[in-house]
């Protein structure tokens, strides 16, 4: 096991504020010191960046860090600057003076991190460039990008193992989310031999997760929001159209809202992501587009107005909140309809039978965690081979969800479905088992066959959720036009061969459920004082043209109110506030503070 030198401790503080490492920071940071390959794969929110920010302090080398997204590597260069360390970019977004800047710092060797993409890595001259500047280890950012395995596979990802072989540099990959086949793949295409892998727990527990079936969905995201009101959150929708609706929605329930996707022009994008970094109790209503260039700690709750398209999407968008440790709340809206877009999209793709099969996987073990009657927090995990007791936060657990041998009733509506030709969707089946005889049965001569009617005890949403379930559990399959046929697992049940054990709760959406608990609240005289600090932290976030959270994060200005330091001294001893910022910014909030509590 590598040591880690004292002088990494020391500028953790003085630099950074923090008095020790989260957990597996250390023993990382030791070995990339050490010179060694590294593969780190952390939870969102476990302060990857500090494995490649704190060795180039360290060692007082240029660190090159490879990111996908030019948003995220200007937030951080402005990041490390608030903290005092000399930081650069290059990208498509620079003008002449910040590329000047950038090699004039290259040229001097005080430059210690310069962030690129990996297109500007490979442009002509930029490894000369490098190389004659001494950089020695090169980090890749959202390194699950590398492989085809990954859920977010850049193709320009690929010659980066190639990189750092002409610069001789030193790997070090990290990545949120990464399988164990996506982990072999990177280990592959990065690293000449054989890197030392960190491994560590996907658990997050300051997050609380739900899940609840569609049923009116504005109404189910209005409740939610309105629980939240005056934090940060985002709400993730799967069309650039629903996001610019569900915004101008919440806007007139009196939220404060930005939308944001592709379609929309450059400069409206970089003006919202802009005010949701700045300011408080903002609501990012988005396609998937916005998040992984959000580097924004205190994002208090994340909604998926439609289902994600894996596990591993669904584990890095709800990481985008809670990054500071502070309580966060998690919603996911699901329905038929999300799971049936989701298999045709995955059947569409232009891809081999195999990365189909792969992907099918994949989200039957999304479609799985919607549908699980154990806790979530236990189902997720155990997706990535980590294993949990029951978290005692999730809509699971705070249920104490019941459920029920299944079979005869999935016999039913895998009968209706094979007795109707296996061409009909939910509503159409879950009428005929209530026995139902609309138009369209009656046109289909369907009132005459012998499982219509056979559910009447039971209402037609109730047998949507049955079939919902059956979905989830491959027992159905969808056709090319939107109908349900058997699978082999749905024969095996129908004919007896197999049984299957359902959730009786999620048979039908409850309007109310019980809440996970928030957390520790401040008194109402702290209160009144972090609110007036978050002011004063506005008020100078705007002056610099900064994020808000880079002043100074919620947790620091939380603790700020809690011990109301008097002296510079109190001051440096409240976390996240290093060296740099108690002479930038220490007379200010001390003055804030006297002025609240007077």
């Amino acid at each position: 096991m590598s040591q880690l030198p004292k002088k990494a401790r020391a500028l953790l503080k003085s630099v950074f504020g923090y008095e020790d490492f989260r957990p597996g920071q250390a023993e990382i940071i030791a070995a990339v010191l050490a010179g060694e390959g590294v593969l780190a794969i952390m939870p969102t929110g476990s302060g990857k960046s500090m494995c490649y920010q704190l060795p180039a302090l360290v060692d007082e080398r240029l660190t090159v860090v490879v990111s996908p997204l030019i948003a995220l590597m200007r937030d951080q260069v402005r990041q490390m600057r608030a903290c005092g360390v000399s930081a650069a970019t290059l990208n498509s977004m620079n003008d002449a003076q910040e590329n000047d800047e950038a090699r004039r710092a290259l040229r001097s060797g005080e430059l210690r991190l310069l962030f690129v993409s990996p297109e500007r890595l490979f442009a002509p001259g930029v490894l000369d460039t490098l190389a004659r500047a001494g950089a020695r280890r090169l980090a890749i950012d959202e390194a699950h990008c590398v492989s085809e395995w990954g859920h977010d596979f850049r193709p320009e990802y690929r010659d980066l193992g190639a990189a750092a072989e002409a610069l001789g540099a030193q790997v070090v990959g990290l990545t949120a989310t990464a399988d164990k086949a996506t982990r072999a793949d990177i280990a592959k295409r990065l690293f000449k031999t054989d890197p030392h892998v960190f491994l560590h727990s996907f658990d997050r527990p300051n997050l609380a997760l739900n899940f609840v079936a569609k049923d009116q969905p504005r109404r189910q995201l209005t409740r939610f929001l309105d629980k939240h009101r005056g934090e940060s959150g985002i709400v993730y929708c799967s069309s650039r159209d629903a996001t610019e609706k569900l915004a101008e929605f919440f806007a007139e329930q009196g939220h404060q809202t930005i939308c944001y996707h592709a379609r929309l022009d450059q400069a409206v994008r970089n003006r919202n992501q802009d005010r949701f970094l700045q300011e408080d109790g903002i609501i990012a209503v988005a396609t998937i587009a916005f998040g992984m260039g959000v580097n924004k700690p205190d994002v208090r709750f994340v909604a998926h107005a439609d289902m994600p398209s894996s596990v591993e999407s669904y584990y890095q968008e709800i990481g985008r909140a809670g990054r500071d440790g502070l309580p966060a709340d998690t919603l996911t809206l699901y329905g038929l309809d999300d799971m049936a877009f989701r298999r045709r999209q995955i059947d569409q793709k232009d891809v081999d039978d195999e990365r189909k099969r792969v992907e099918h996987d994949r989200f039957s073990a999304l479609a799985m965690l919607c549908e699980t009657p154990v806790c979530r927090r236990q189902t997720l995990l155990a997706y990535f081979d980590e294993e949990s007791p029951p978290c005692g936060r999730c809509d699971i657990c705070l249920q104490q969800v019941k459920i029920y041998d299944g079979t005869v009733d999935a016999q039913k509506a895998l009968s209706a479905a094979m007795r109707t030709g296996q061409r009909f969707g939910a509503n159409y089946l879950a009428e005929i088992l209530i026995g139902a005889a609309t138009e369209a049965v009656r046109r289909n001569g369907h009132e005459t066959i012998k499982t219509f009617g056979v559910g009447k005890d039971r209402t037609k949403q109730e047998w949507s959720g049955i079939i919902r379930q059956l979905f989830a559990a491959r027992a159905f399959a969808s056709t090319e036009h939107g109908g349900f046929m058997l699978t082999p697992k749905g024969e095996d049940i129908l004919f007896g061969r197999a049984q299957i054990s359902l959730r009786l709760d999620a048979l039908a959406p409850r309007e109310r459920r019980k809440e996970a608990p928030r957390g520790e609240k401040l008194d109402a005289a702290d209160d009144r004082v972090l609110a007036a600090l978050k002011r004063k932290r506005l008020e100078l976030a705007r002056e610099a043209g900064l994020p808000a959270f880079m002043i100074f994060p919620d947790r620091t200005l939380i603790e700020m109110a809690s011990r109301r330091p008097a002296t510079l001294a109190e001051m440096r001893m409240v976390q996240g506030v290093g060296e740099h910022k108690l002479s930038q910014y220490g007379e200010v909030f001390l003055e804030a503070l006297q002025e609240a509590l007077r």
